[in-house]
């Protein structure tokens, strides 16, 4: 099987040892935003004019791109909450320029201003993902909360295209929103979209709530649904589409074909998160587990953070081996990783635990079985070498 992913997280040091490289990290850069989604995994505050929440200190951003570059550092990601209210957002687009790093944004687009846009276009390969819930502004405010941030948003987009970046739409697919798929592509098409993103709501925060309530679809509609959008909708349209179910569940020319698209792998053993507050921790993650915060960043020198920090440790020693259940079985293991290992750790408290999509999708006979692993083979432990 050939691994198509860019760039290795693992090197050897001249004495043999494995190295781990830094290669992204995710700044979560604002405690607050500026909507309200029913769906949110981190579950921000709600930030107004009258009510302005943390936001991540510029000095310690400097302070931990710096440190970040002798680890391997080439890119990061800034999110939030909303990262565009950060009061120095153009400062930190600065940096991200001078330091020559890749960017990568995720933002909801209502403050994708045409002098933003512009500053973001002039950072290295920037790749900008604008969330949007839905092909008119009554789905996507209803899942967003405040009215008229439909509009904003495809302004925003229209902004960012304007400025010569082609962004992704990433719209979360949810029991409200689910006959909306293909208007969402047109939509997308229309607006000079470089690509769409389907995600589905995890059970995590907000999603929990959502999930409770059967506002979410159930594993037999989002396996259906999945199989429709890979195999109709991709054809019917120039625009990337990609569906985020794990990997076991995409055609191989998704993966690895001349249109593959990585299937959003997540890159665990190569990425670090740095919360609103200076925190490092796993991911956003931190927000809600507290276990899973490492440090922080004005106390601890990142390099001893990523060396000595026991979770990250644990992960580099057991994965994909460890992995336990269906993610066990499975023989994209080497690849997933476990898919998200914050949001089984979330539902479990336990690292090695399986996917909740890939568990439900077992228990109801659609786990593909071309993608386990036969009983006779599945004894090898033998760490492989990891790649971002």
């Amino acid at each position: 099987m050939v691994d198509t992913r860019p760039s290795r997280i693992v090197d050897r040091n001249r004495n043999g040892e494995q190295q781990y490289s830094l290669r992204q990290i995710y700044f979560y850069l604002t405690e607050g935003c500026n909507l309200r989604c029913r769906h949110c995994w981190i579950q921000p505050k709600y930030q107004t004019e009258e009510h302005i929440y943390p936001s991540l200190s510029l000095d310690l951003f400097r302070s931990i791109i710096e440190q970040a570059k002798p680890l391997g550092l080439s890119g990061v990601k800034l999110t939030g909450g909303e990262p565009l209210l950060h009061p120095h957002i153009f400062e930190i687009l600065e940096v991200v320029r001078h330091e020559e790093l890749r960017l990568s944004v995720e933002t909801n687009g209502v403050l994708c201003t045409p002098e933003l846009t512009r500053e973001m276009a002039t950072c290295k390969n920037p790749f900008i993902a604008v969330s949007l819930d839905g092909a008119e502004a009554g789905t996507h405010e209803w899942v967003r909360g405040v009215e008229g941030c439909f509009k904003a948003a495809l302004d925003g987009i229209r902004n960012l295209v304007e400025a010569g970046i082609r962004p992704q739409i990433i719209m979360t697919i949810m029991r409200h929103n689910r006959d909306q798929l293909e208007a969402m592509v047109r939509l997308a098409e229309e607006s000079g979209a470089g690509s769409v993103k389907f995600n589905i709501v995890q059970p995590t925060a907000r999603g929990v709530k959502m999930h409770e309530a059967g506002e979410t679809l159930t594993v037999e509609e989002l396996v259906e649904l999945g199989m429709w959008v890979e195999r109709e909708l991709s054809a019917s349209s120039g625009v990337r589409i990609h569906y985020s179910h794990p990997m076991a569940f995409h055609p191989l020319g998704k993966m690895f074909g001349n249109n593959g698209d990585g299937c959003g792998v997540c890159g665990i053993l190569g990425i670090l998160g740095v919360l609103a507050d200076g925190s490092y921790a796993m991911c956003g993650i931190g927000e809600a587990v507290p276990e899973l915060i490492y440090g922080h960043s004005a106390e601890d020198r990142l390099d001893y953070i990523w060396s000595n920090t026991p979770v990250i440790n644990e992960l580099r020693d057991g994965l994909p081996h460890r992995l336990e259940g269906i993610c066990g079985d499975c023989l994209m293991k080497r690849i997933c990783l476990g898919s998200c290992i914050a949001q089984n750790y979330y539902n479990s408290r336990n690292l090695w635990a399986s996917f909740w999509y890939c568990e439900e999708a077992r228990r109801h006979g659609l786990f593909p079985e071309t993608r386990i692993i036969p009983k006779q083979m599945n004894t090898v432990t033998e760490t492989p070498k990891f790649v971002e």
